[in-house]
């Protein structure tokens, strides 16, 4: 693809065969990320891991598939890094493979290792270069990459179970014949791809300082962090509450959460969409102001109610998590990388770090009262996010998008 014709989609509509490559390799990245959860209870019975040091596995693989990630943005800012993409997916599809060959605790925990390291790679170049394919409508390009990342982390558990239960833990070995589709498919994609880098066309005018969006960065952070601590922590208490306090059995209790996930999947479409109509920051708000009633109004409901309020919580709640990584790329424009990093990574994994007090909140005082504590965090991030600048380049992008409704 010429560069001209590269510059005219990215004025217009979101290029369908990069978006798909780039929401393809997510969807690789996330399915190993998902895996690990399930292989746990396998390690526990097949390998004789300790219950603590499975929980070390998990660990492992969060902190490295999330908190590194600013890094892996900082450095492909820095230097030309498209060749992440595939070399990352090869990376996470062979450490969660080798999980499940390797003998001894210590090999086992480098595959994790090093499967949490290339999801961690993949992320901040997948957005960079999302944000490029996606051109005026921005926030329906990466709703339909971060589309590929919910699909991939529901696939993880439901392709390694039933190869773990027919092979044992050594299935996990077939794990690498998609993984090299996936590789081969985003590597032969990458020409492609950087077509659309700003270096291949005319830079725009007009260009503010790379530090002028700091403030507001770091706002947008605490935001994501607030989103994220009500969010990951509703995903760990939302089953035990149906179980243990509503009375229904386990796999009510799994439904319940599949729905949530399931009805968050449909958000991020709706919300990457009506943020390129309406705004970034009023689908933020919107996003964020919603789930508190919902999430009081949960623990005053049956069963059936509470599994369609945990639907709307997921749908409101998972509805800014791409547009949140646009508003942190447009915040930075110099720095992409680093913004796609913070707002993917280091700020979504702080909700799984803050996931256990909420557990230790349920063990003391109830399982009703952690989750109404919930609700505190999404309101202090709608009202943080009442302040959050529209930065210019937001203005412009919405403009053309509107513009090429507008032509058809």
């Amino acid at each position: 693809m010429s560069a001209h014709r590269s510059e005219s989609q990215a004025d217009g509509h979101v290029d369908r065969r990069g978006i798909t490559v780039l929401a393809a390799g997510h969807a690789c990245v996330d399915t190993c990320q998902g895996t690990v959860p399930a292989l746990v209870p396998f390690m526990v019975l097949d390998r004789g891991v300790s219950v603590a040091a499975a929980a070390a596995l998990l660990l492992a693989s969060n902190v490295a598939s999330t908190l590194i990630q600013p890094l892996f943005g900082a450095y492909s800012d820095r230097l030309a890094a498209a060749w992440l993409l595939p070399a990352s997916t090869a990376c996470a599809i062979a450490g969660i493979a080798l999980a499940g060959i390797v003998p001894g605790y210590p090999l086992i925990f480098a595959a994790v290792l090093l499967g949490g390291i290339g999801i961690a790679a993949y992320h901040p170049e997948g957005s960079r270069y999302a944000n490029y394919v996606s051109g005026a409508r921005k926030a329906t390009g990466m709703s339909y990459y971060s589309l590929g990342g919910n699909i991939g982390f529901a696939l993880g558990p439901l392709l390694v179970t039933p190869l773990v239960l027919l092979f044992g833990l050594p299935g996990t070995v077939f794990l690498l014949i998609p993984g090299a589709v996936v590789t081969v498919l985003v590597t032969r994609t990458l020409p492609h791809l950087n077509s659309f880098h700003p270096e291949h066309r005319a830079k725009p005018a007009g260009r503010s300082s790379p530090d002028d969006g700091w403030r507001a960065f770091i706002q947008l952070i605490a935001v994501i962090c607030c989103r994220s601590i009500a969010y990951f922590s509703l995903l760990a208490l939302l089953p035990l509450y149906l179980i243990n306090v509503l009375g229904t059995s386990q796999a009510a209790g799994n439904a319940a959460l599949t729905v949530m996930l399931a009805s968050g999947a449909l958000g991020t479409l709706v919300g990457g969409r009506l943020a390129d109509r309406i705004g970034r920051r009023a689908v933020l708000i919107g996003s964020l102001a919603v789930p508190a009633p919902l999430i009081v109004l949960l623990t005053m409901a049956g069963v059936f109610p509470a599994v369609v309020l945990a639907a709307g919580i997921g749908l409101f709640t998972v509805s800014s998590f791409s547009v949140t990584v646009v508003m942190g790329q447009e915040y930075l424009p110099h720095r992409i990388g680093l913004a796609s990093g913070f707002t993917l990574g280091a700020a979504i994994g702080s909700g799984g770090l803050a996931a256990p007090l909420f557990g230790v909140i349920a063990d003391s005082h109830g399982l009703q009262t952690a989750i109404e504590l919930t609700a505190v965090a999404p309101t202090l991030g709608a009202l943080l996010a009442l302040s959050l600048p529209v930065p210019a380049t937001a203005r412009l992008s919405m403009e053309r998008a509107r513009a090429a409704r507008a032509g058809g």
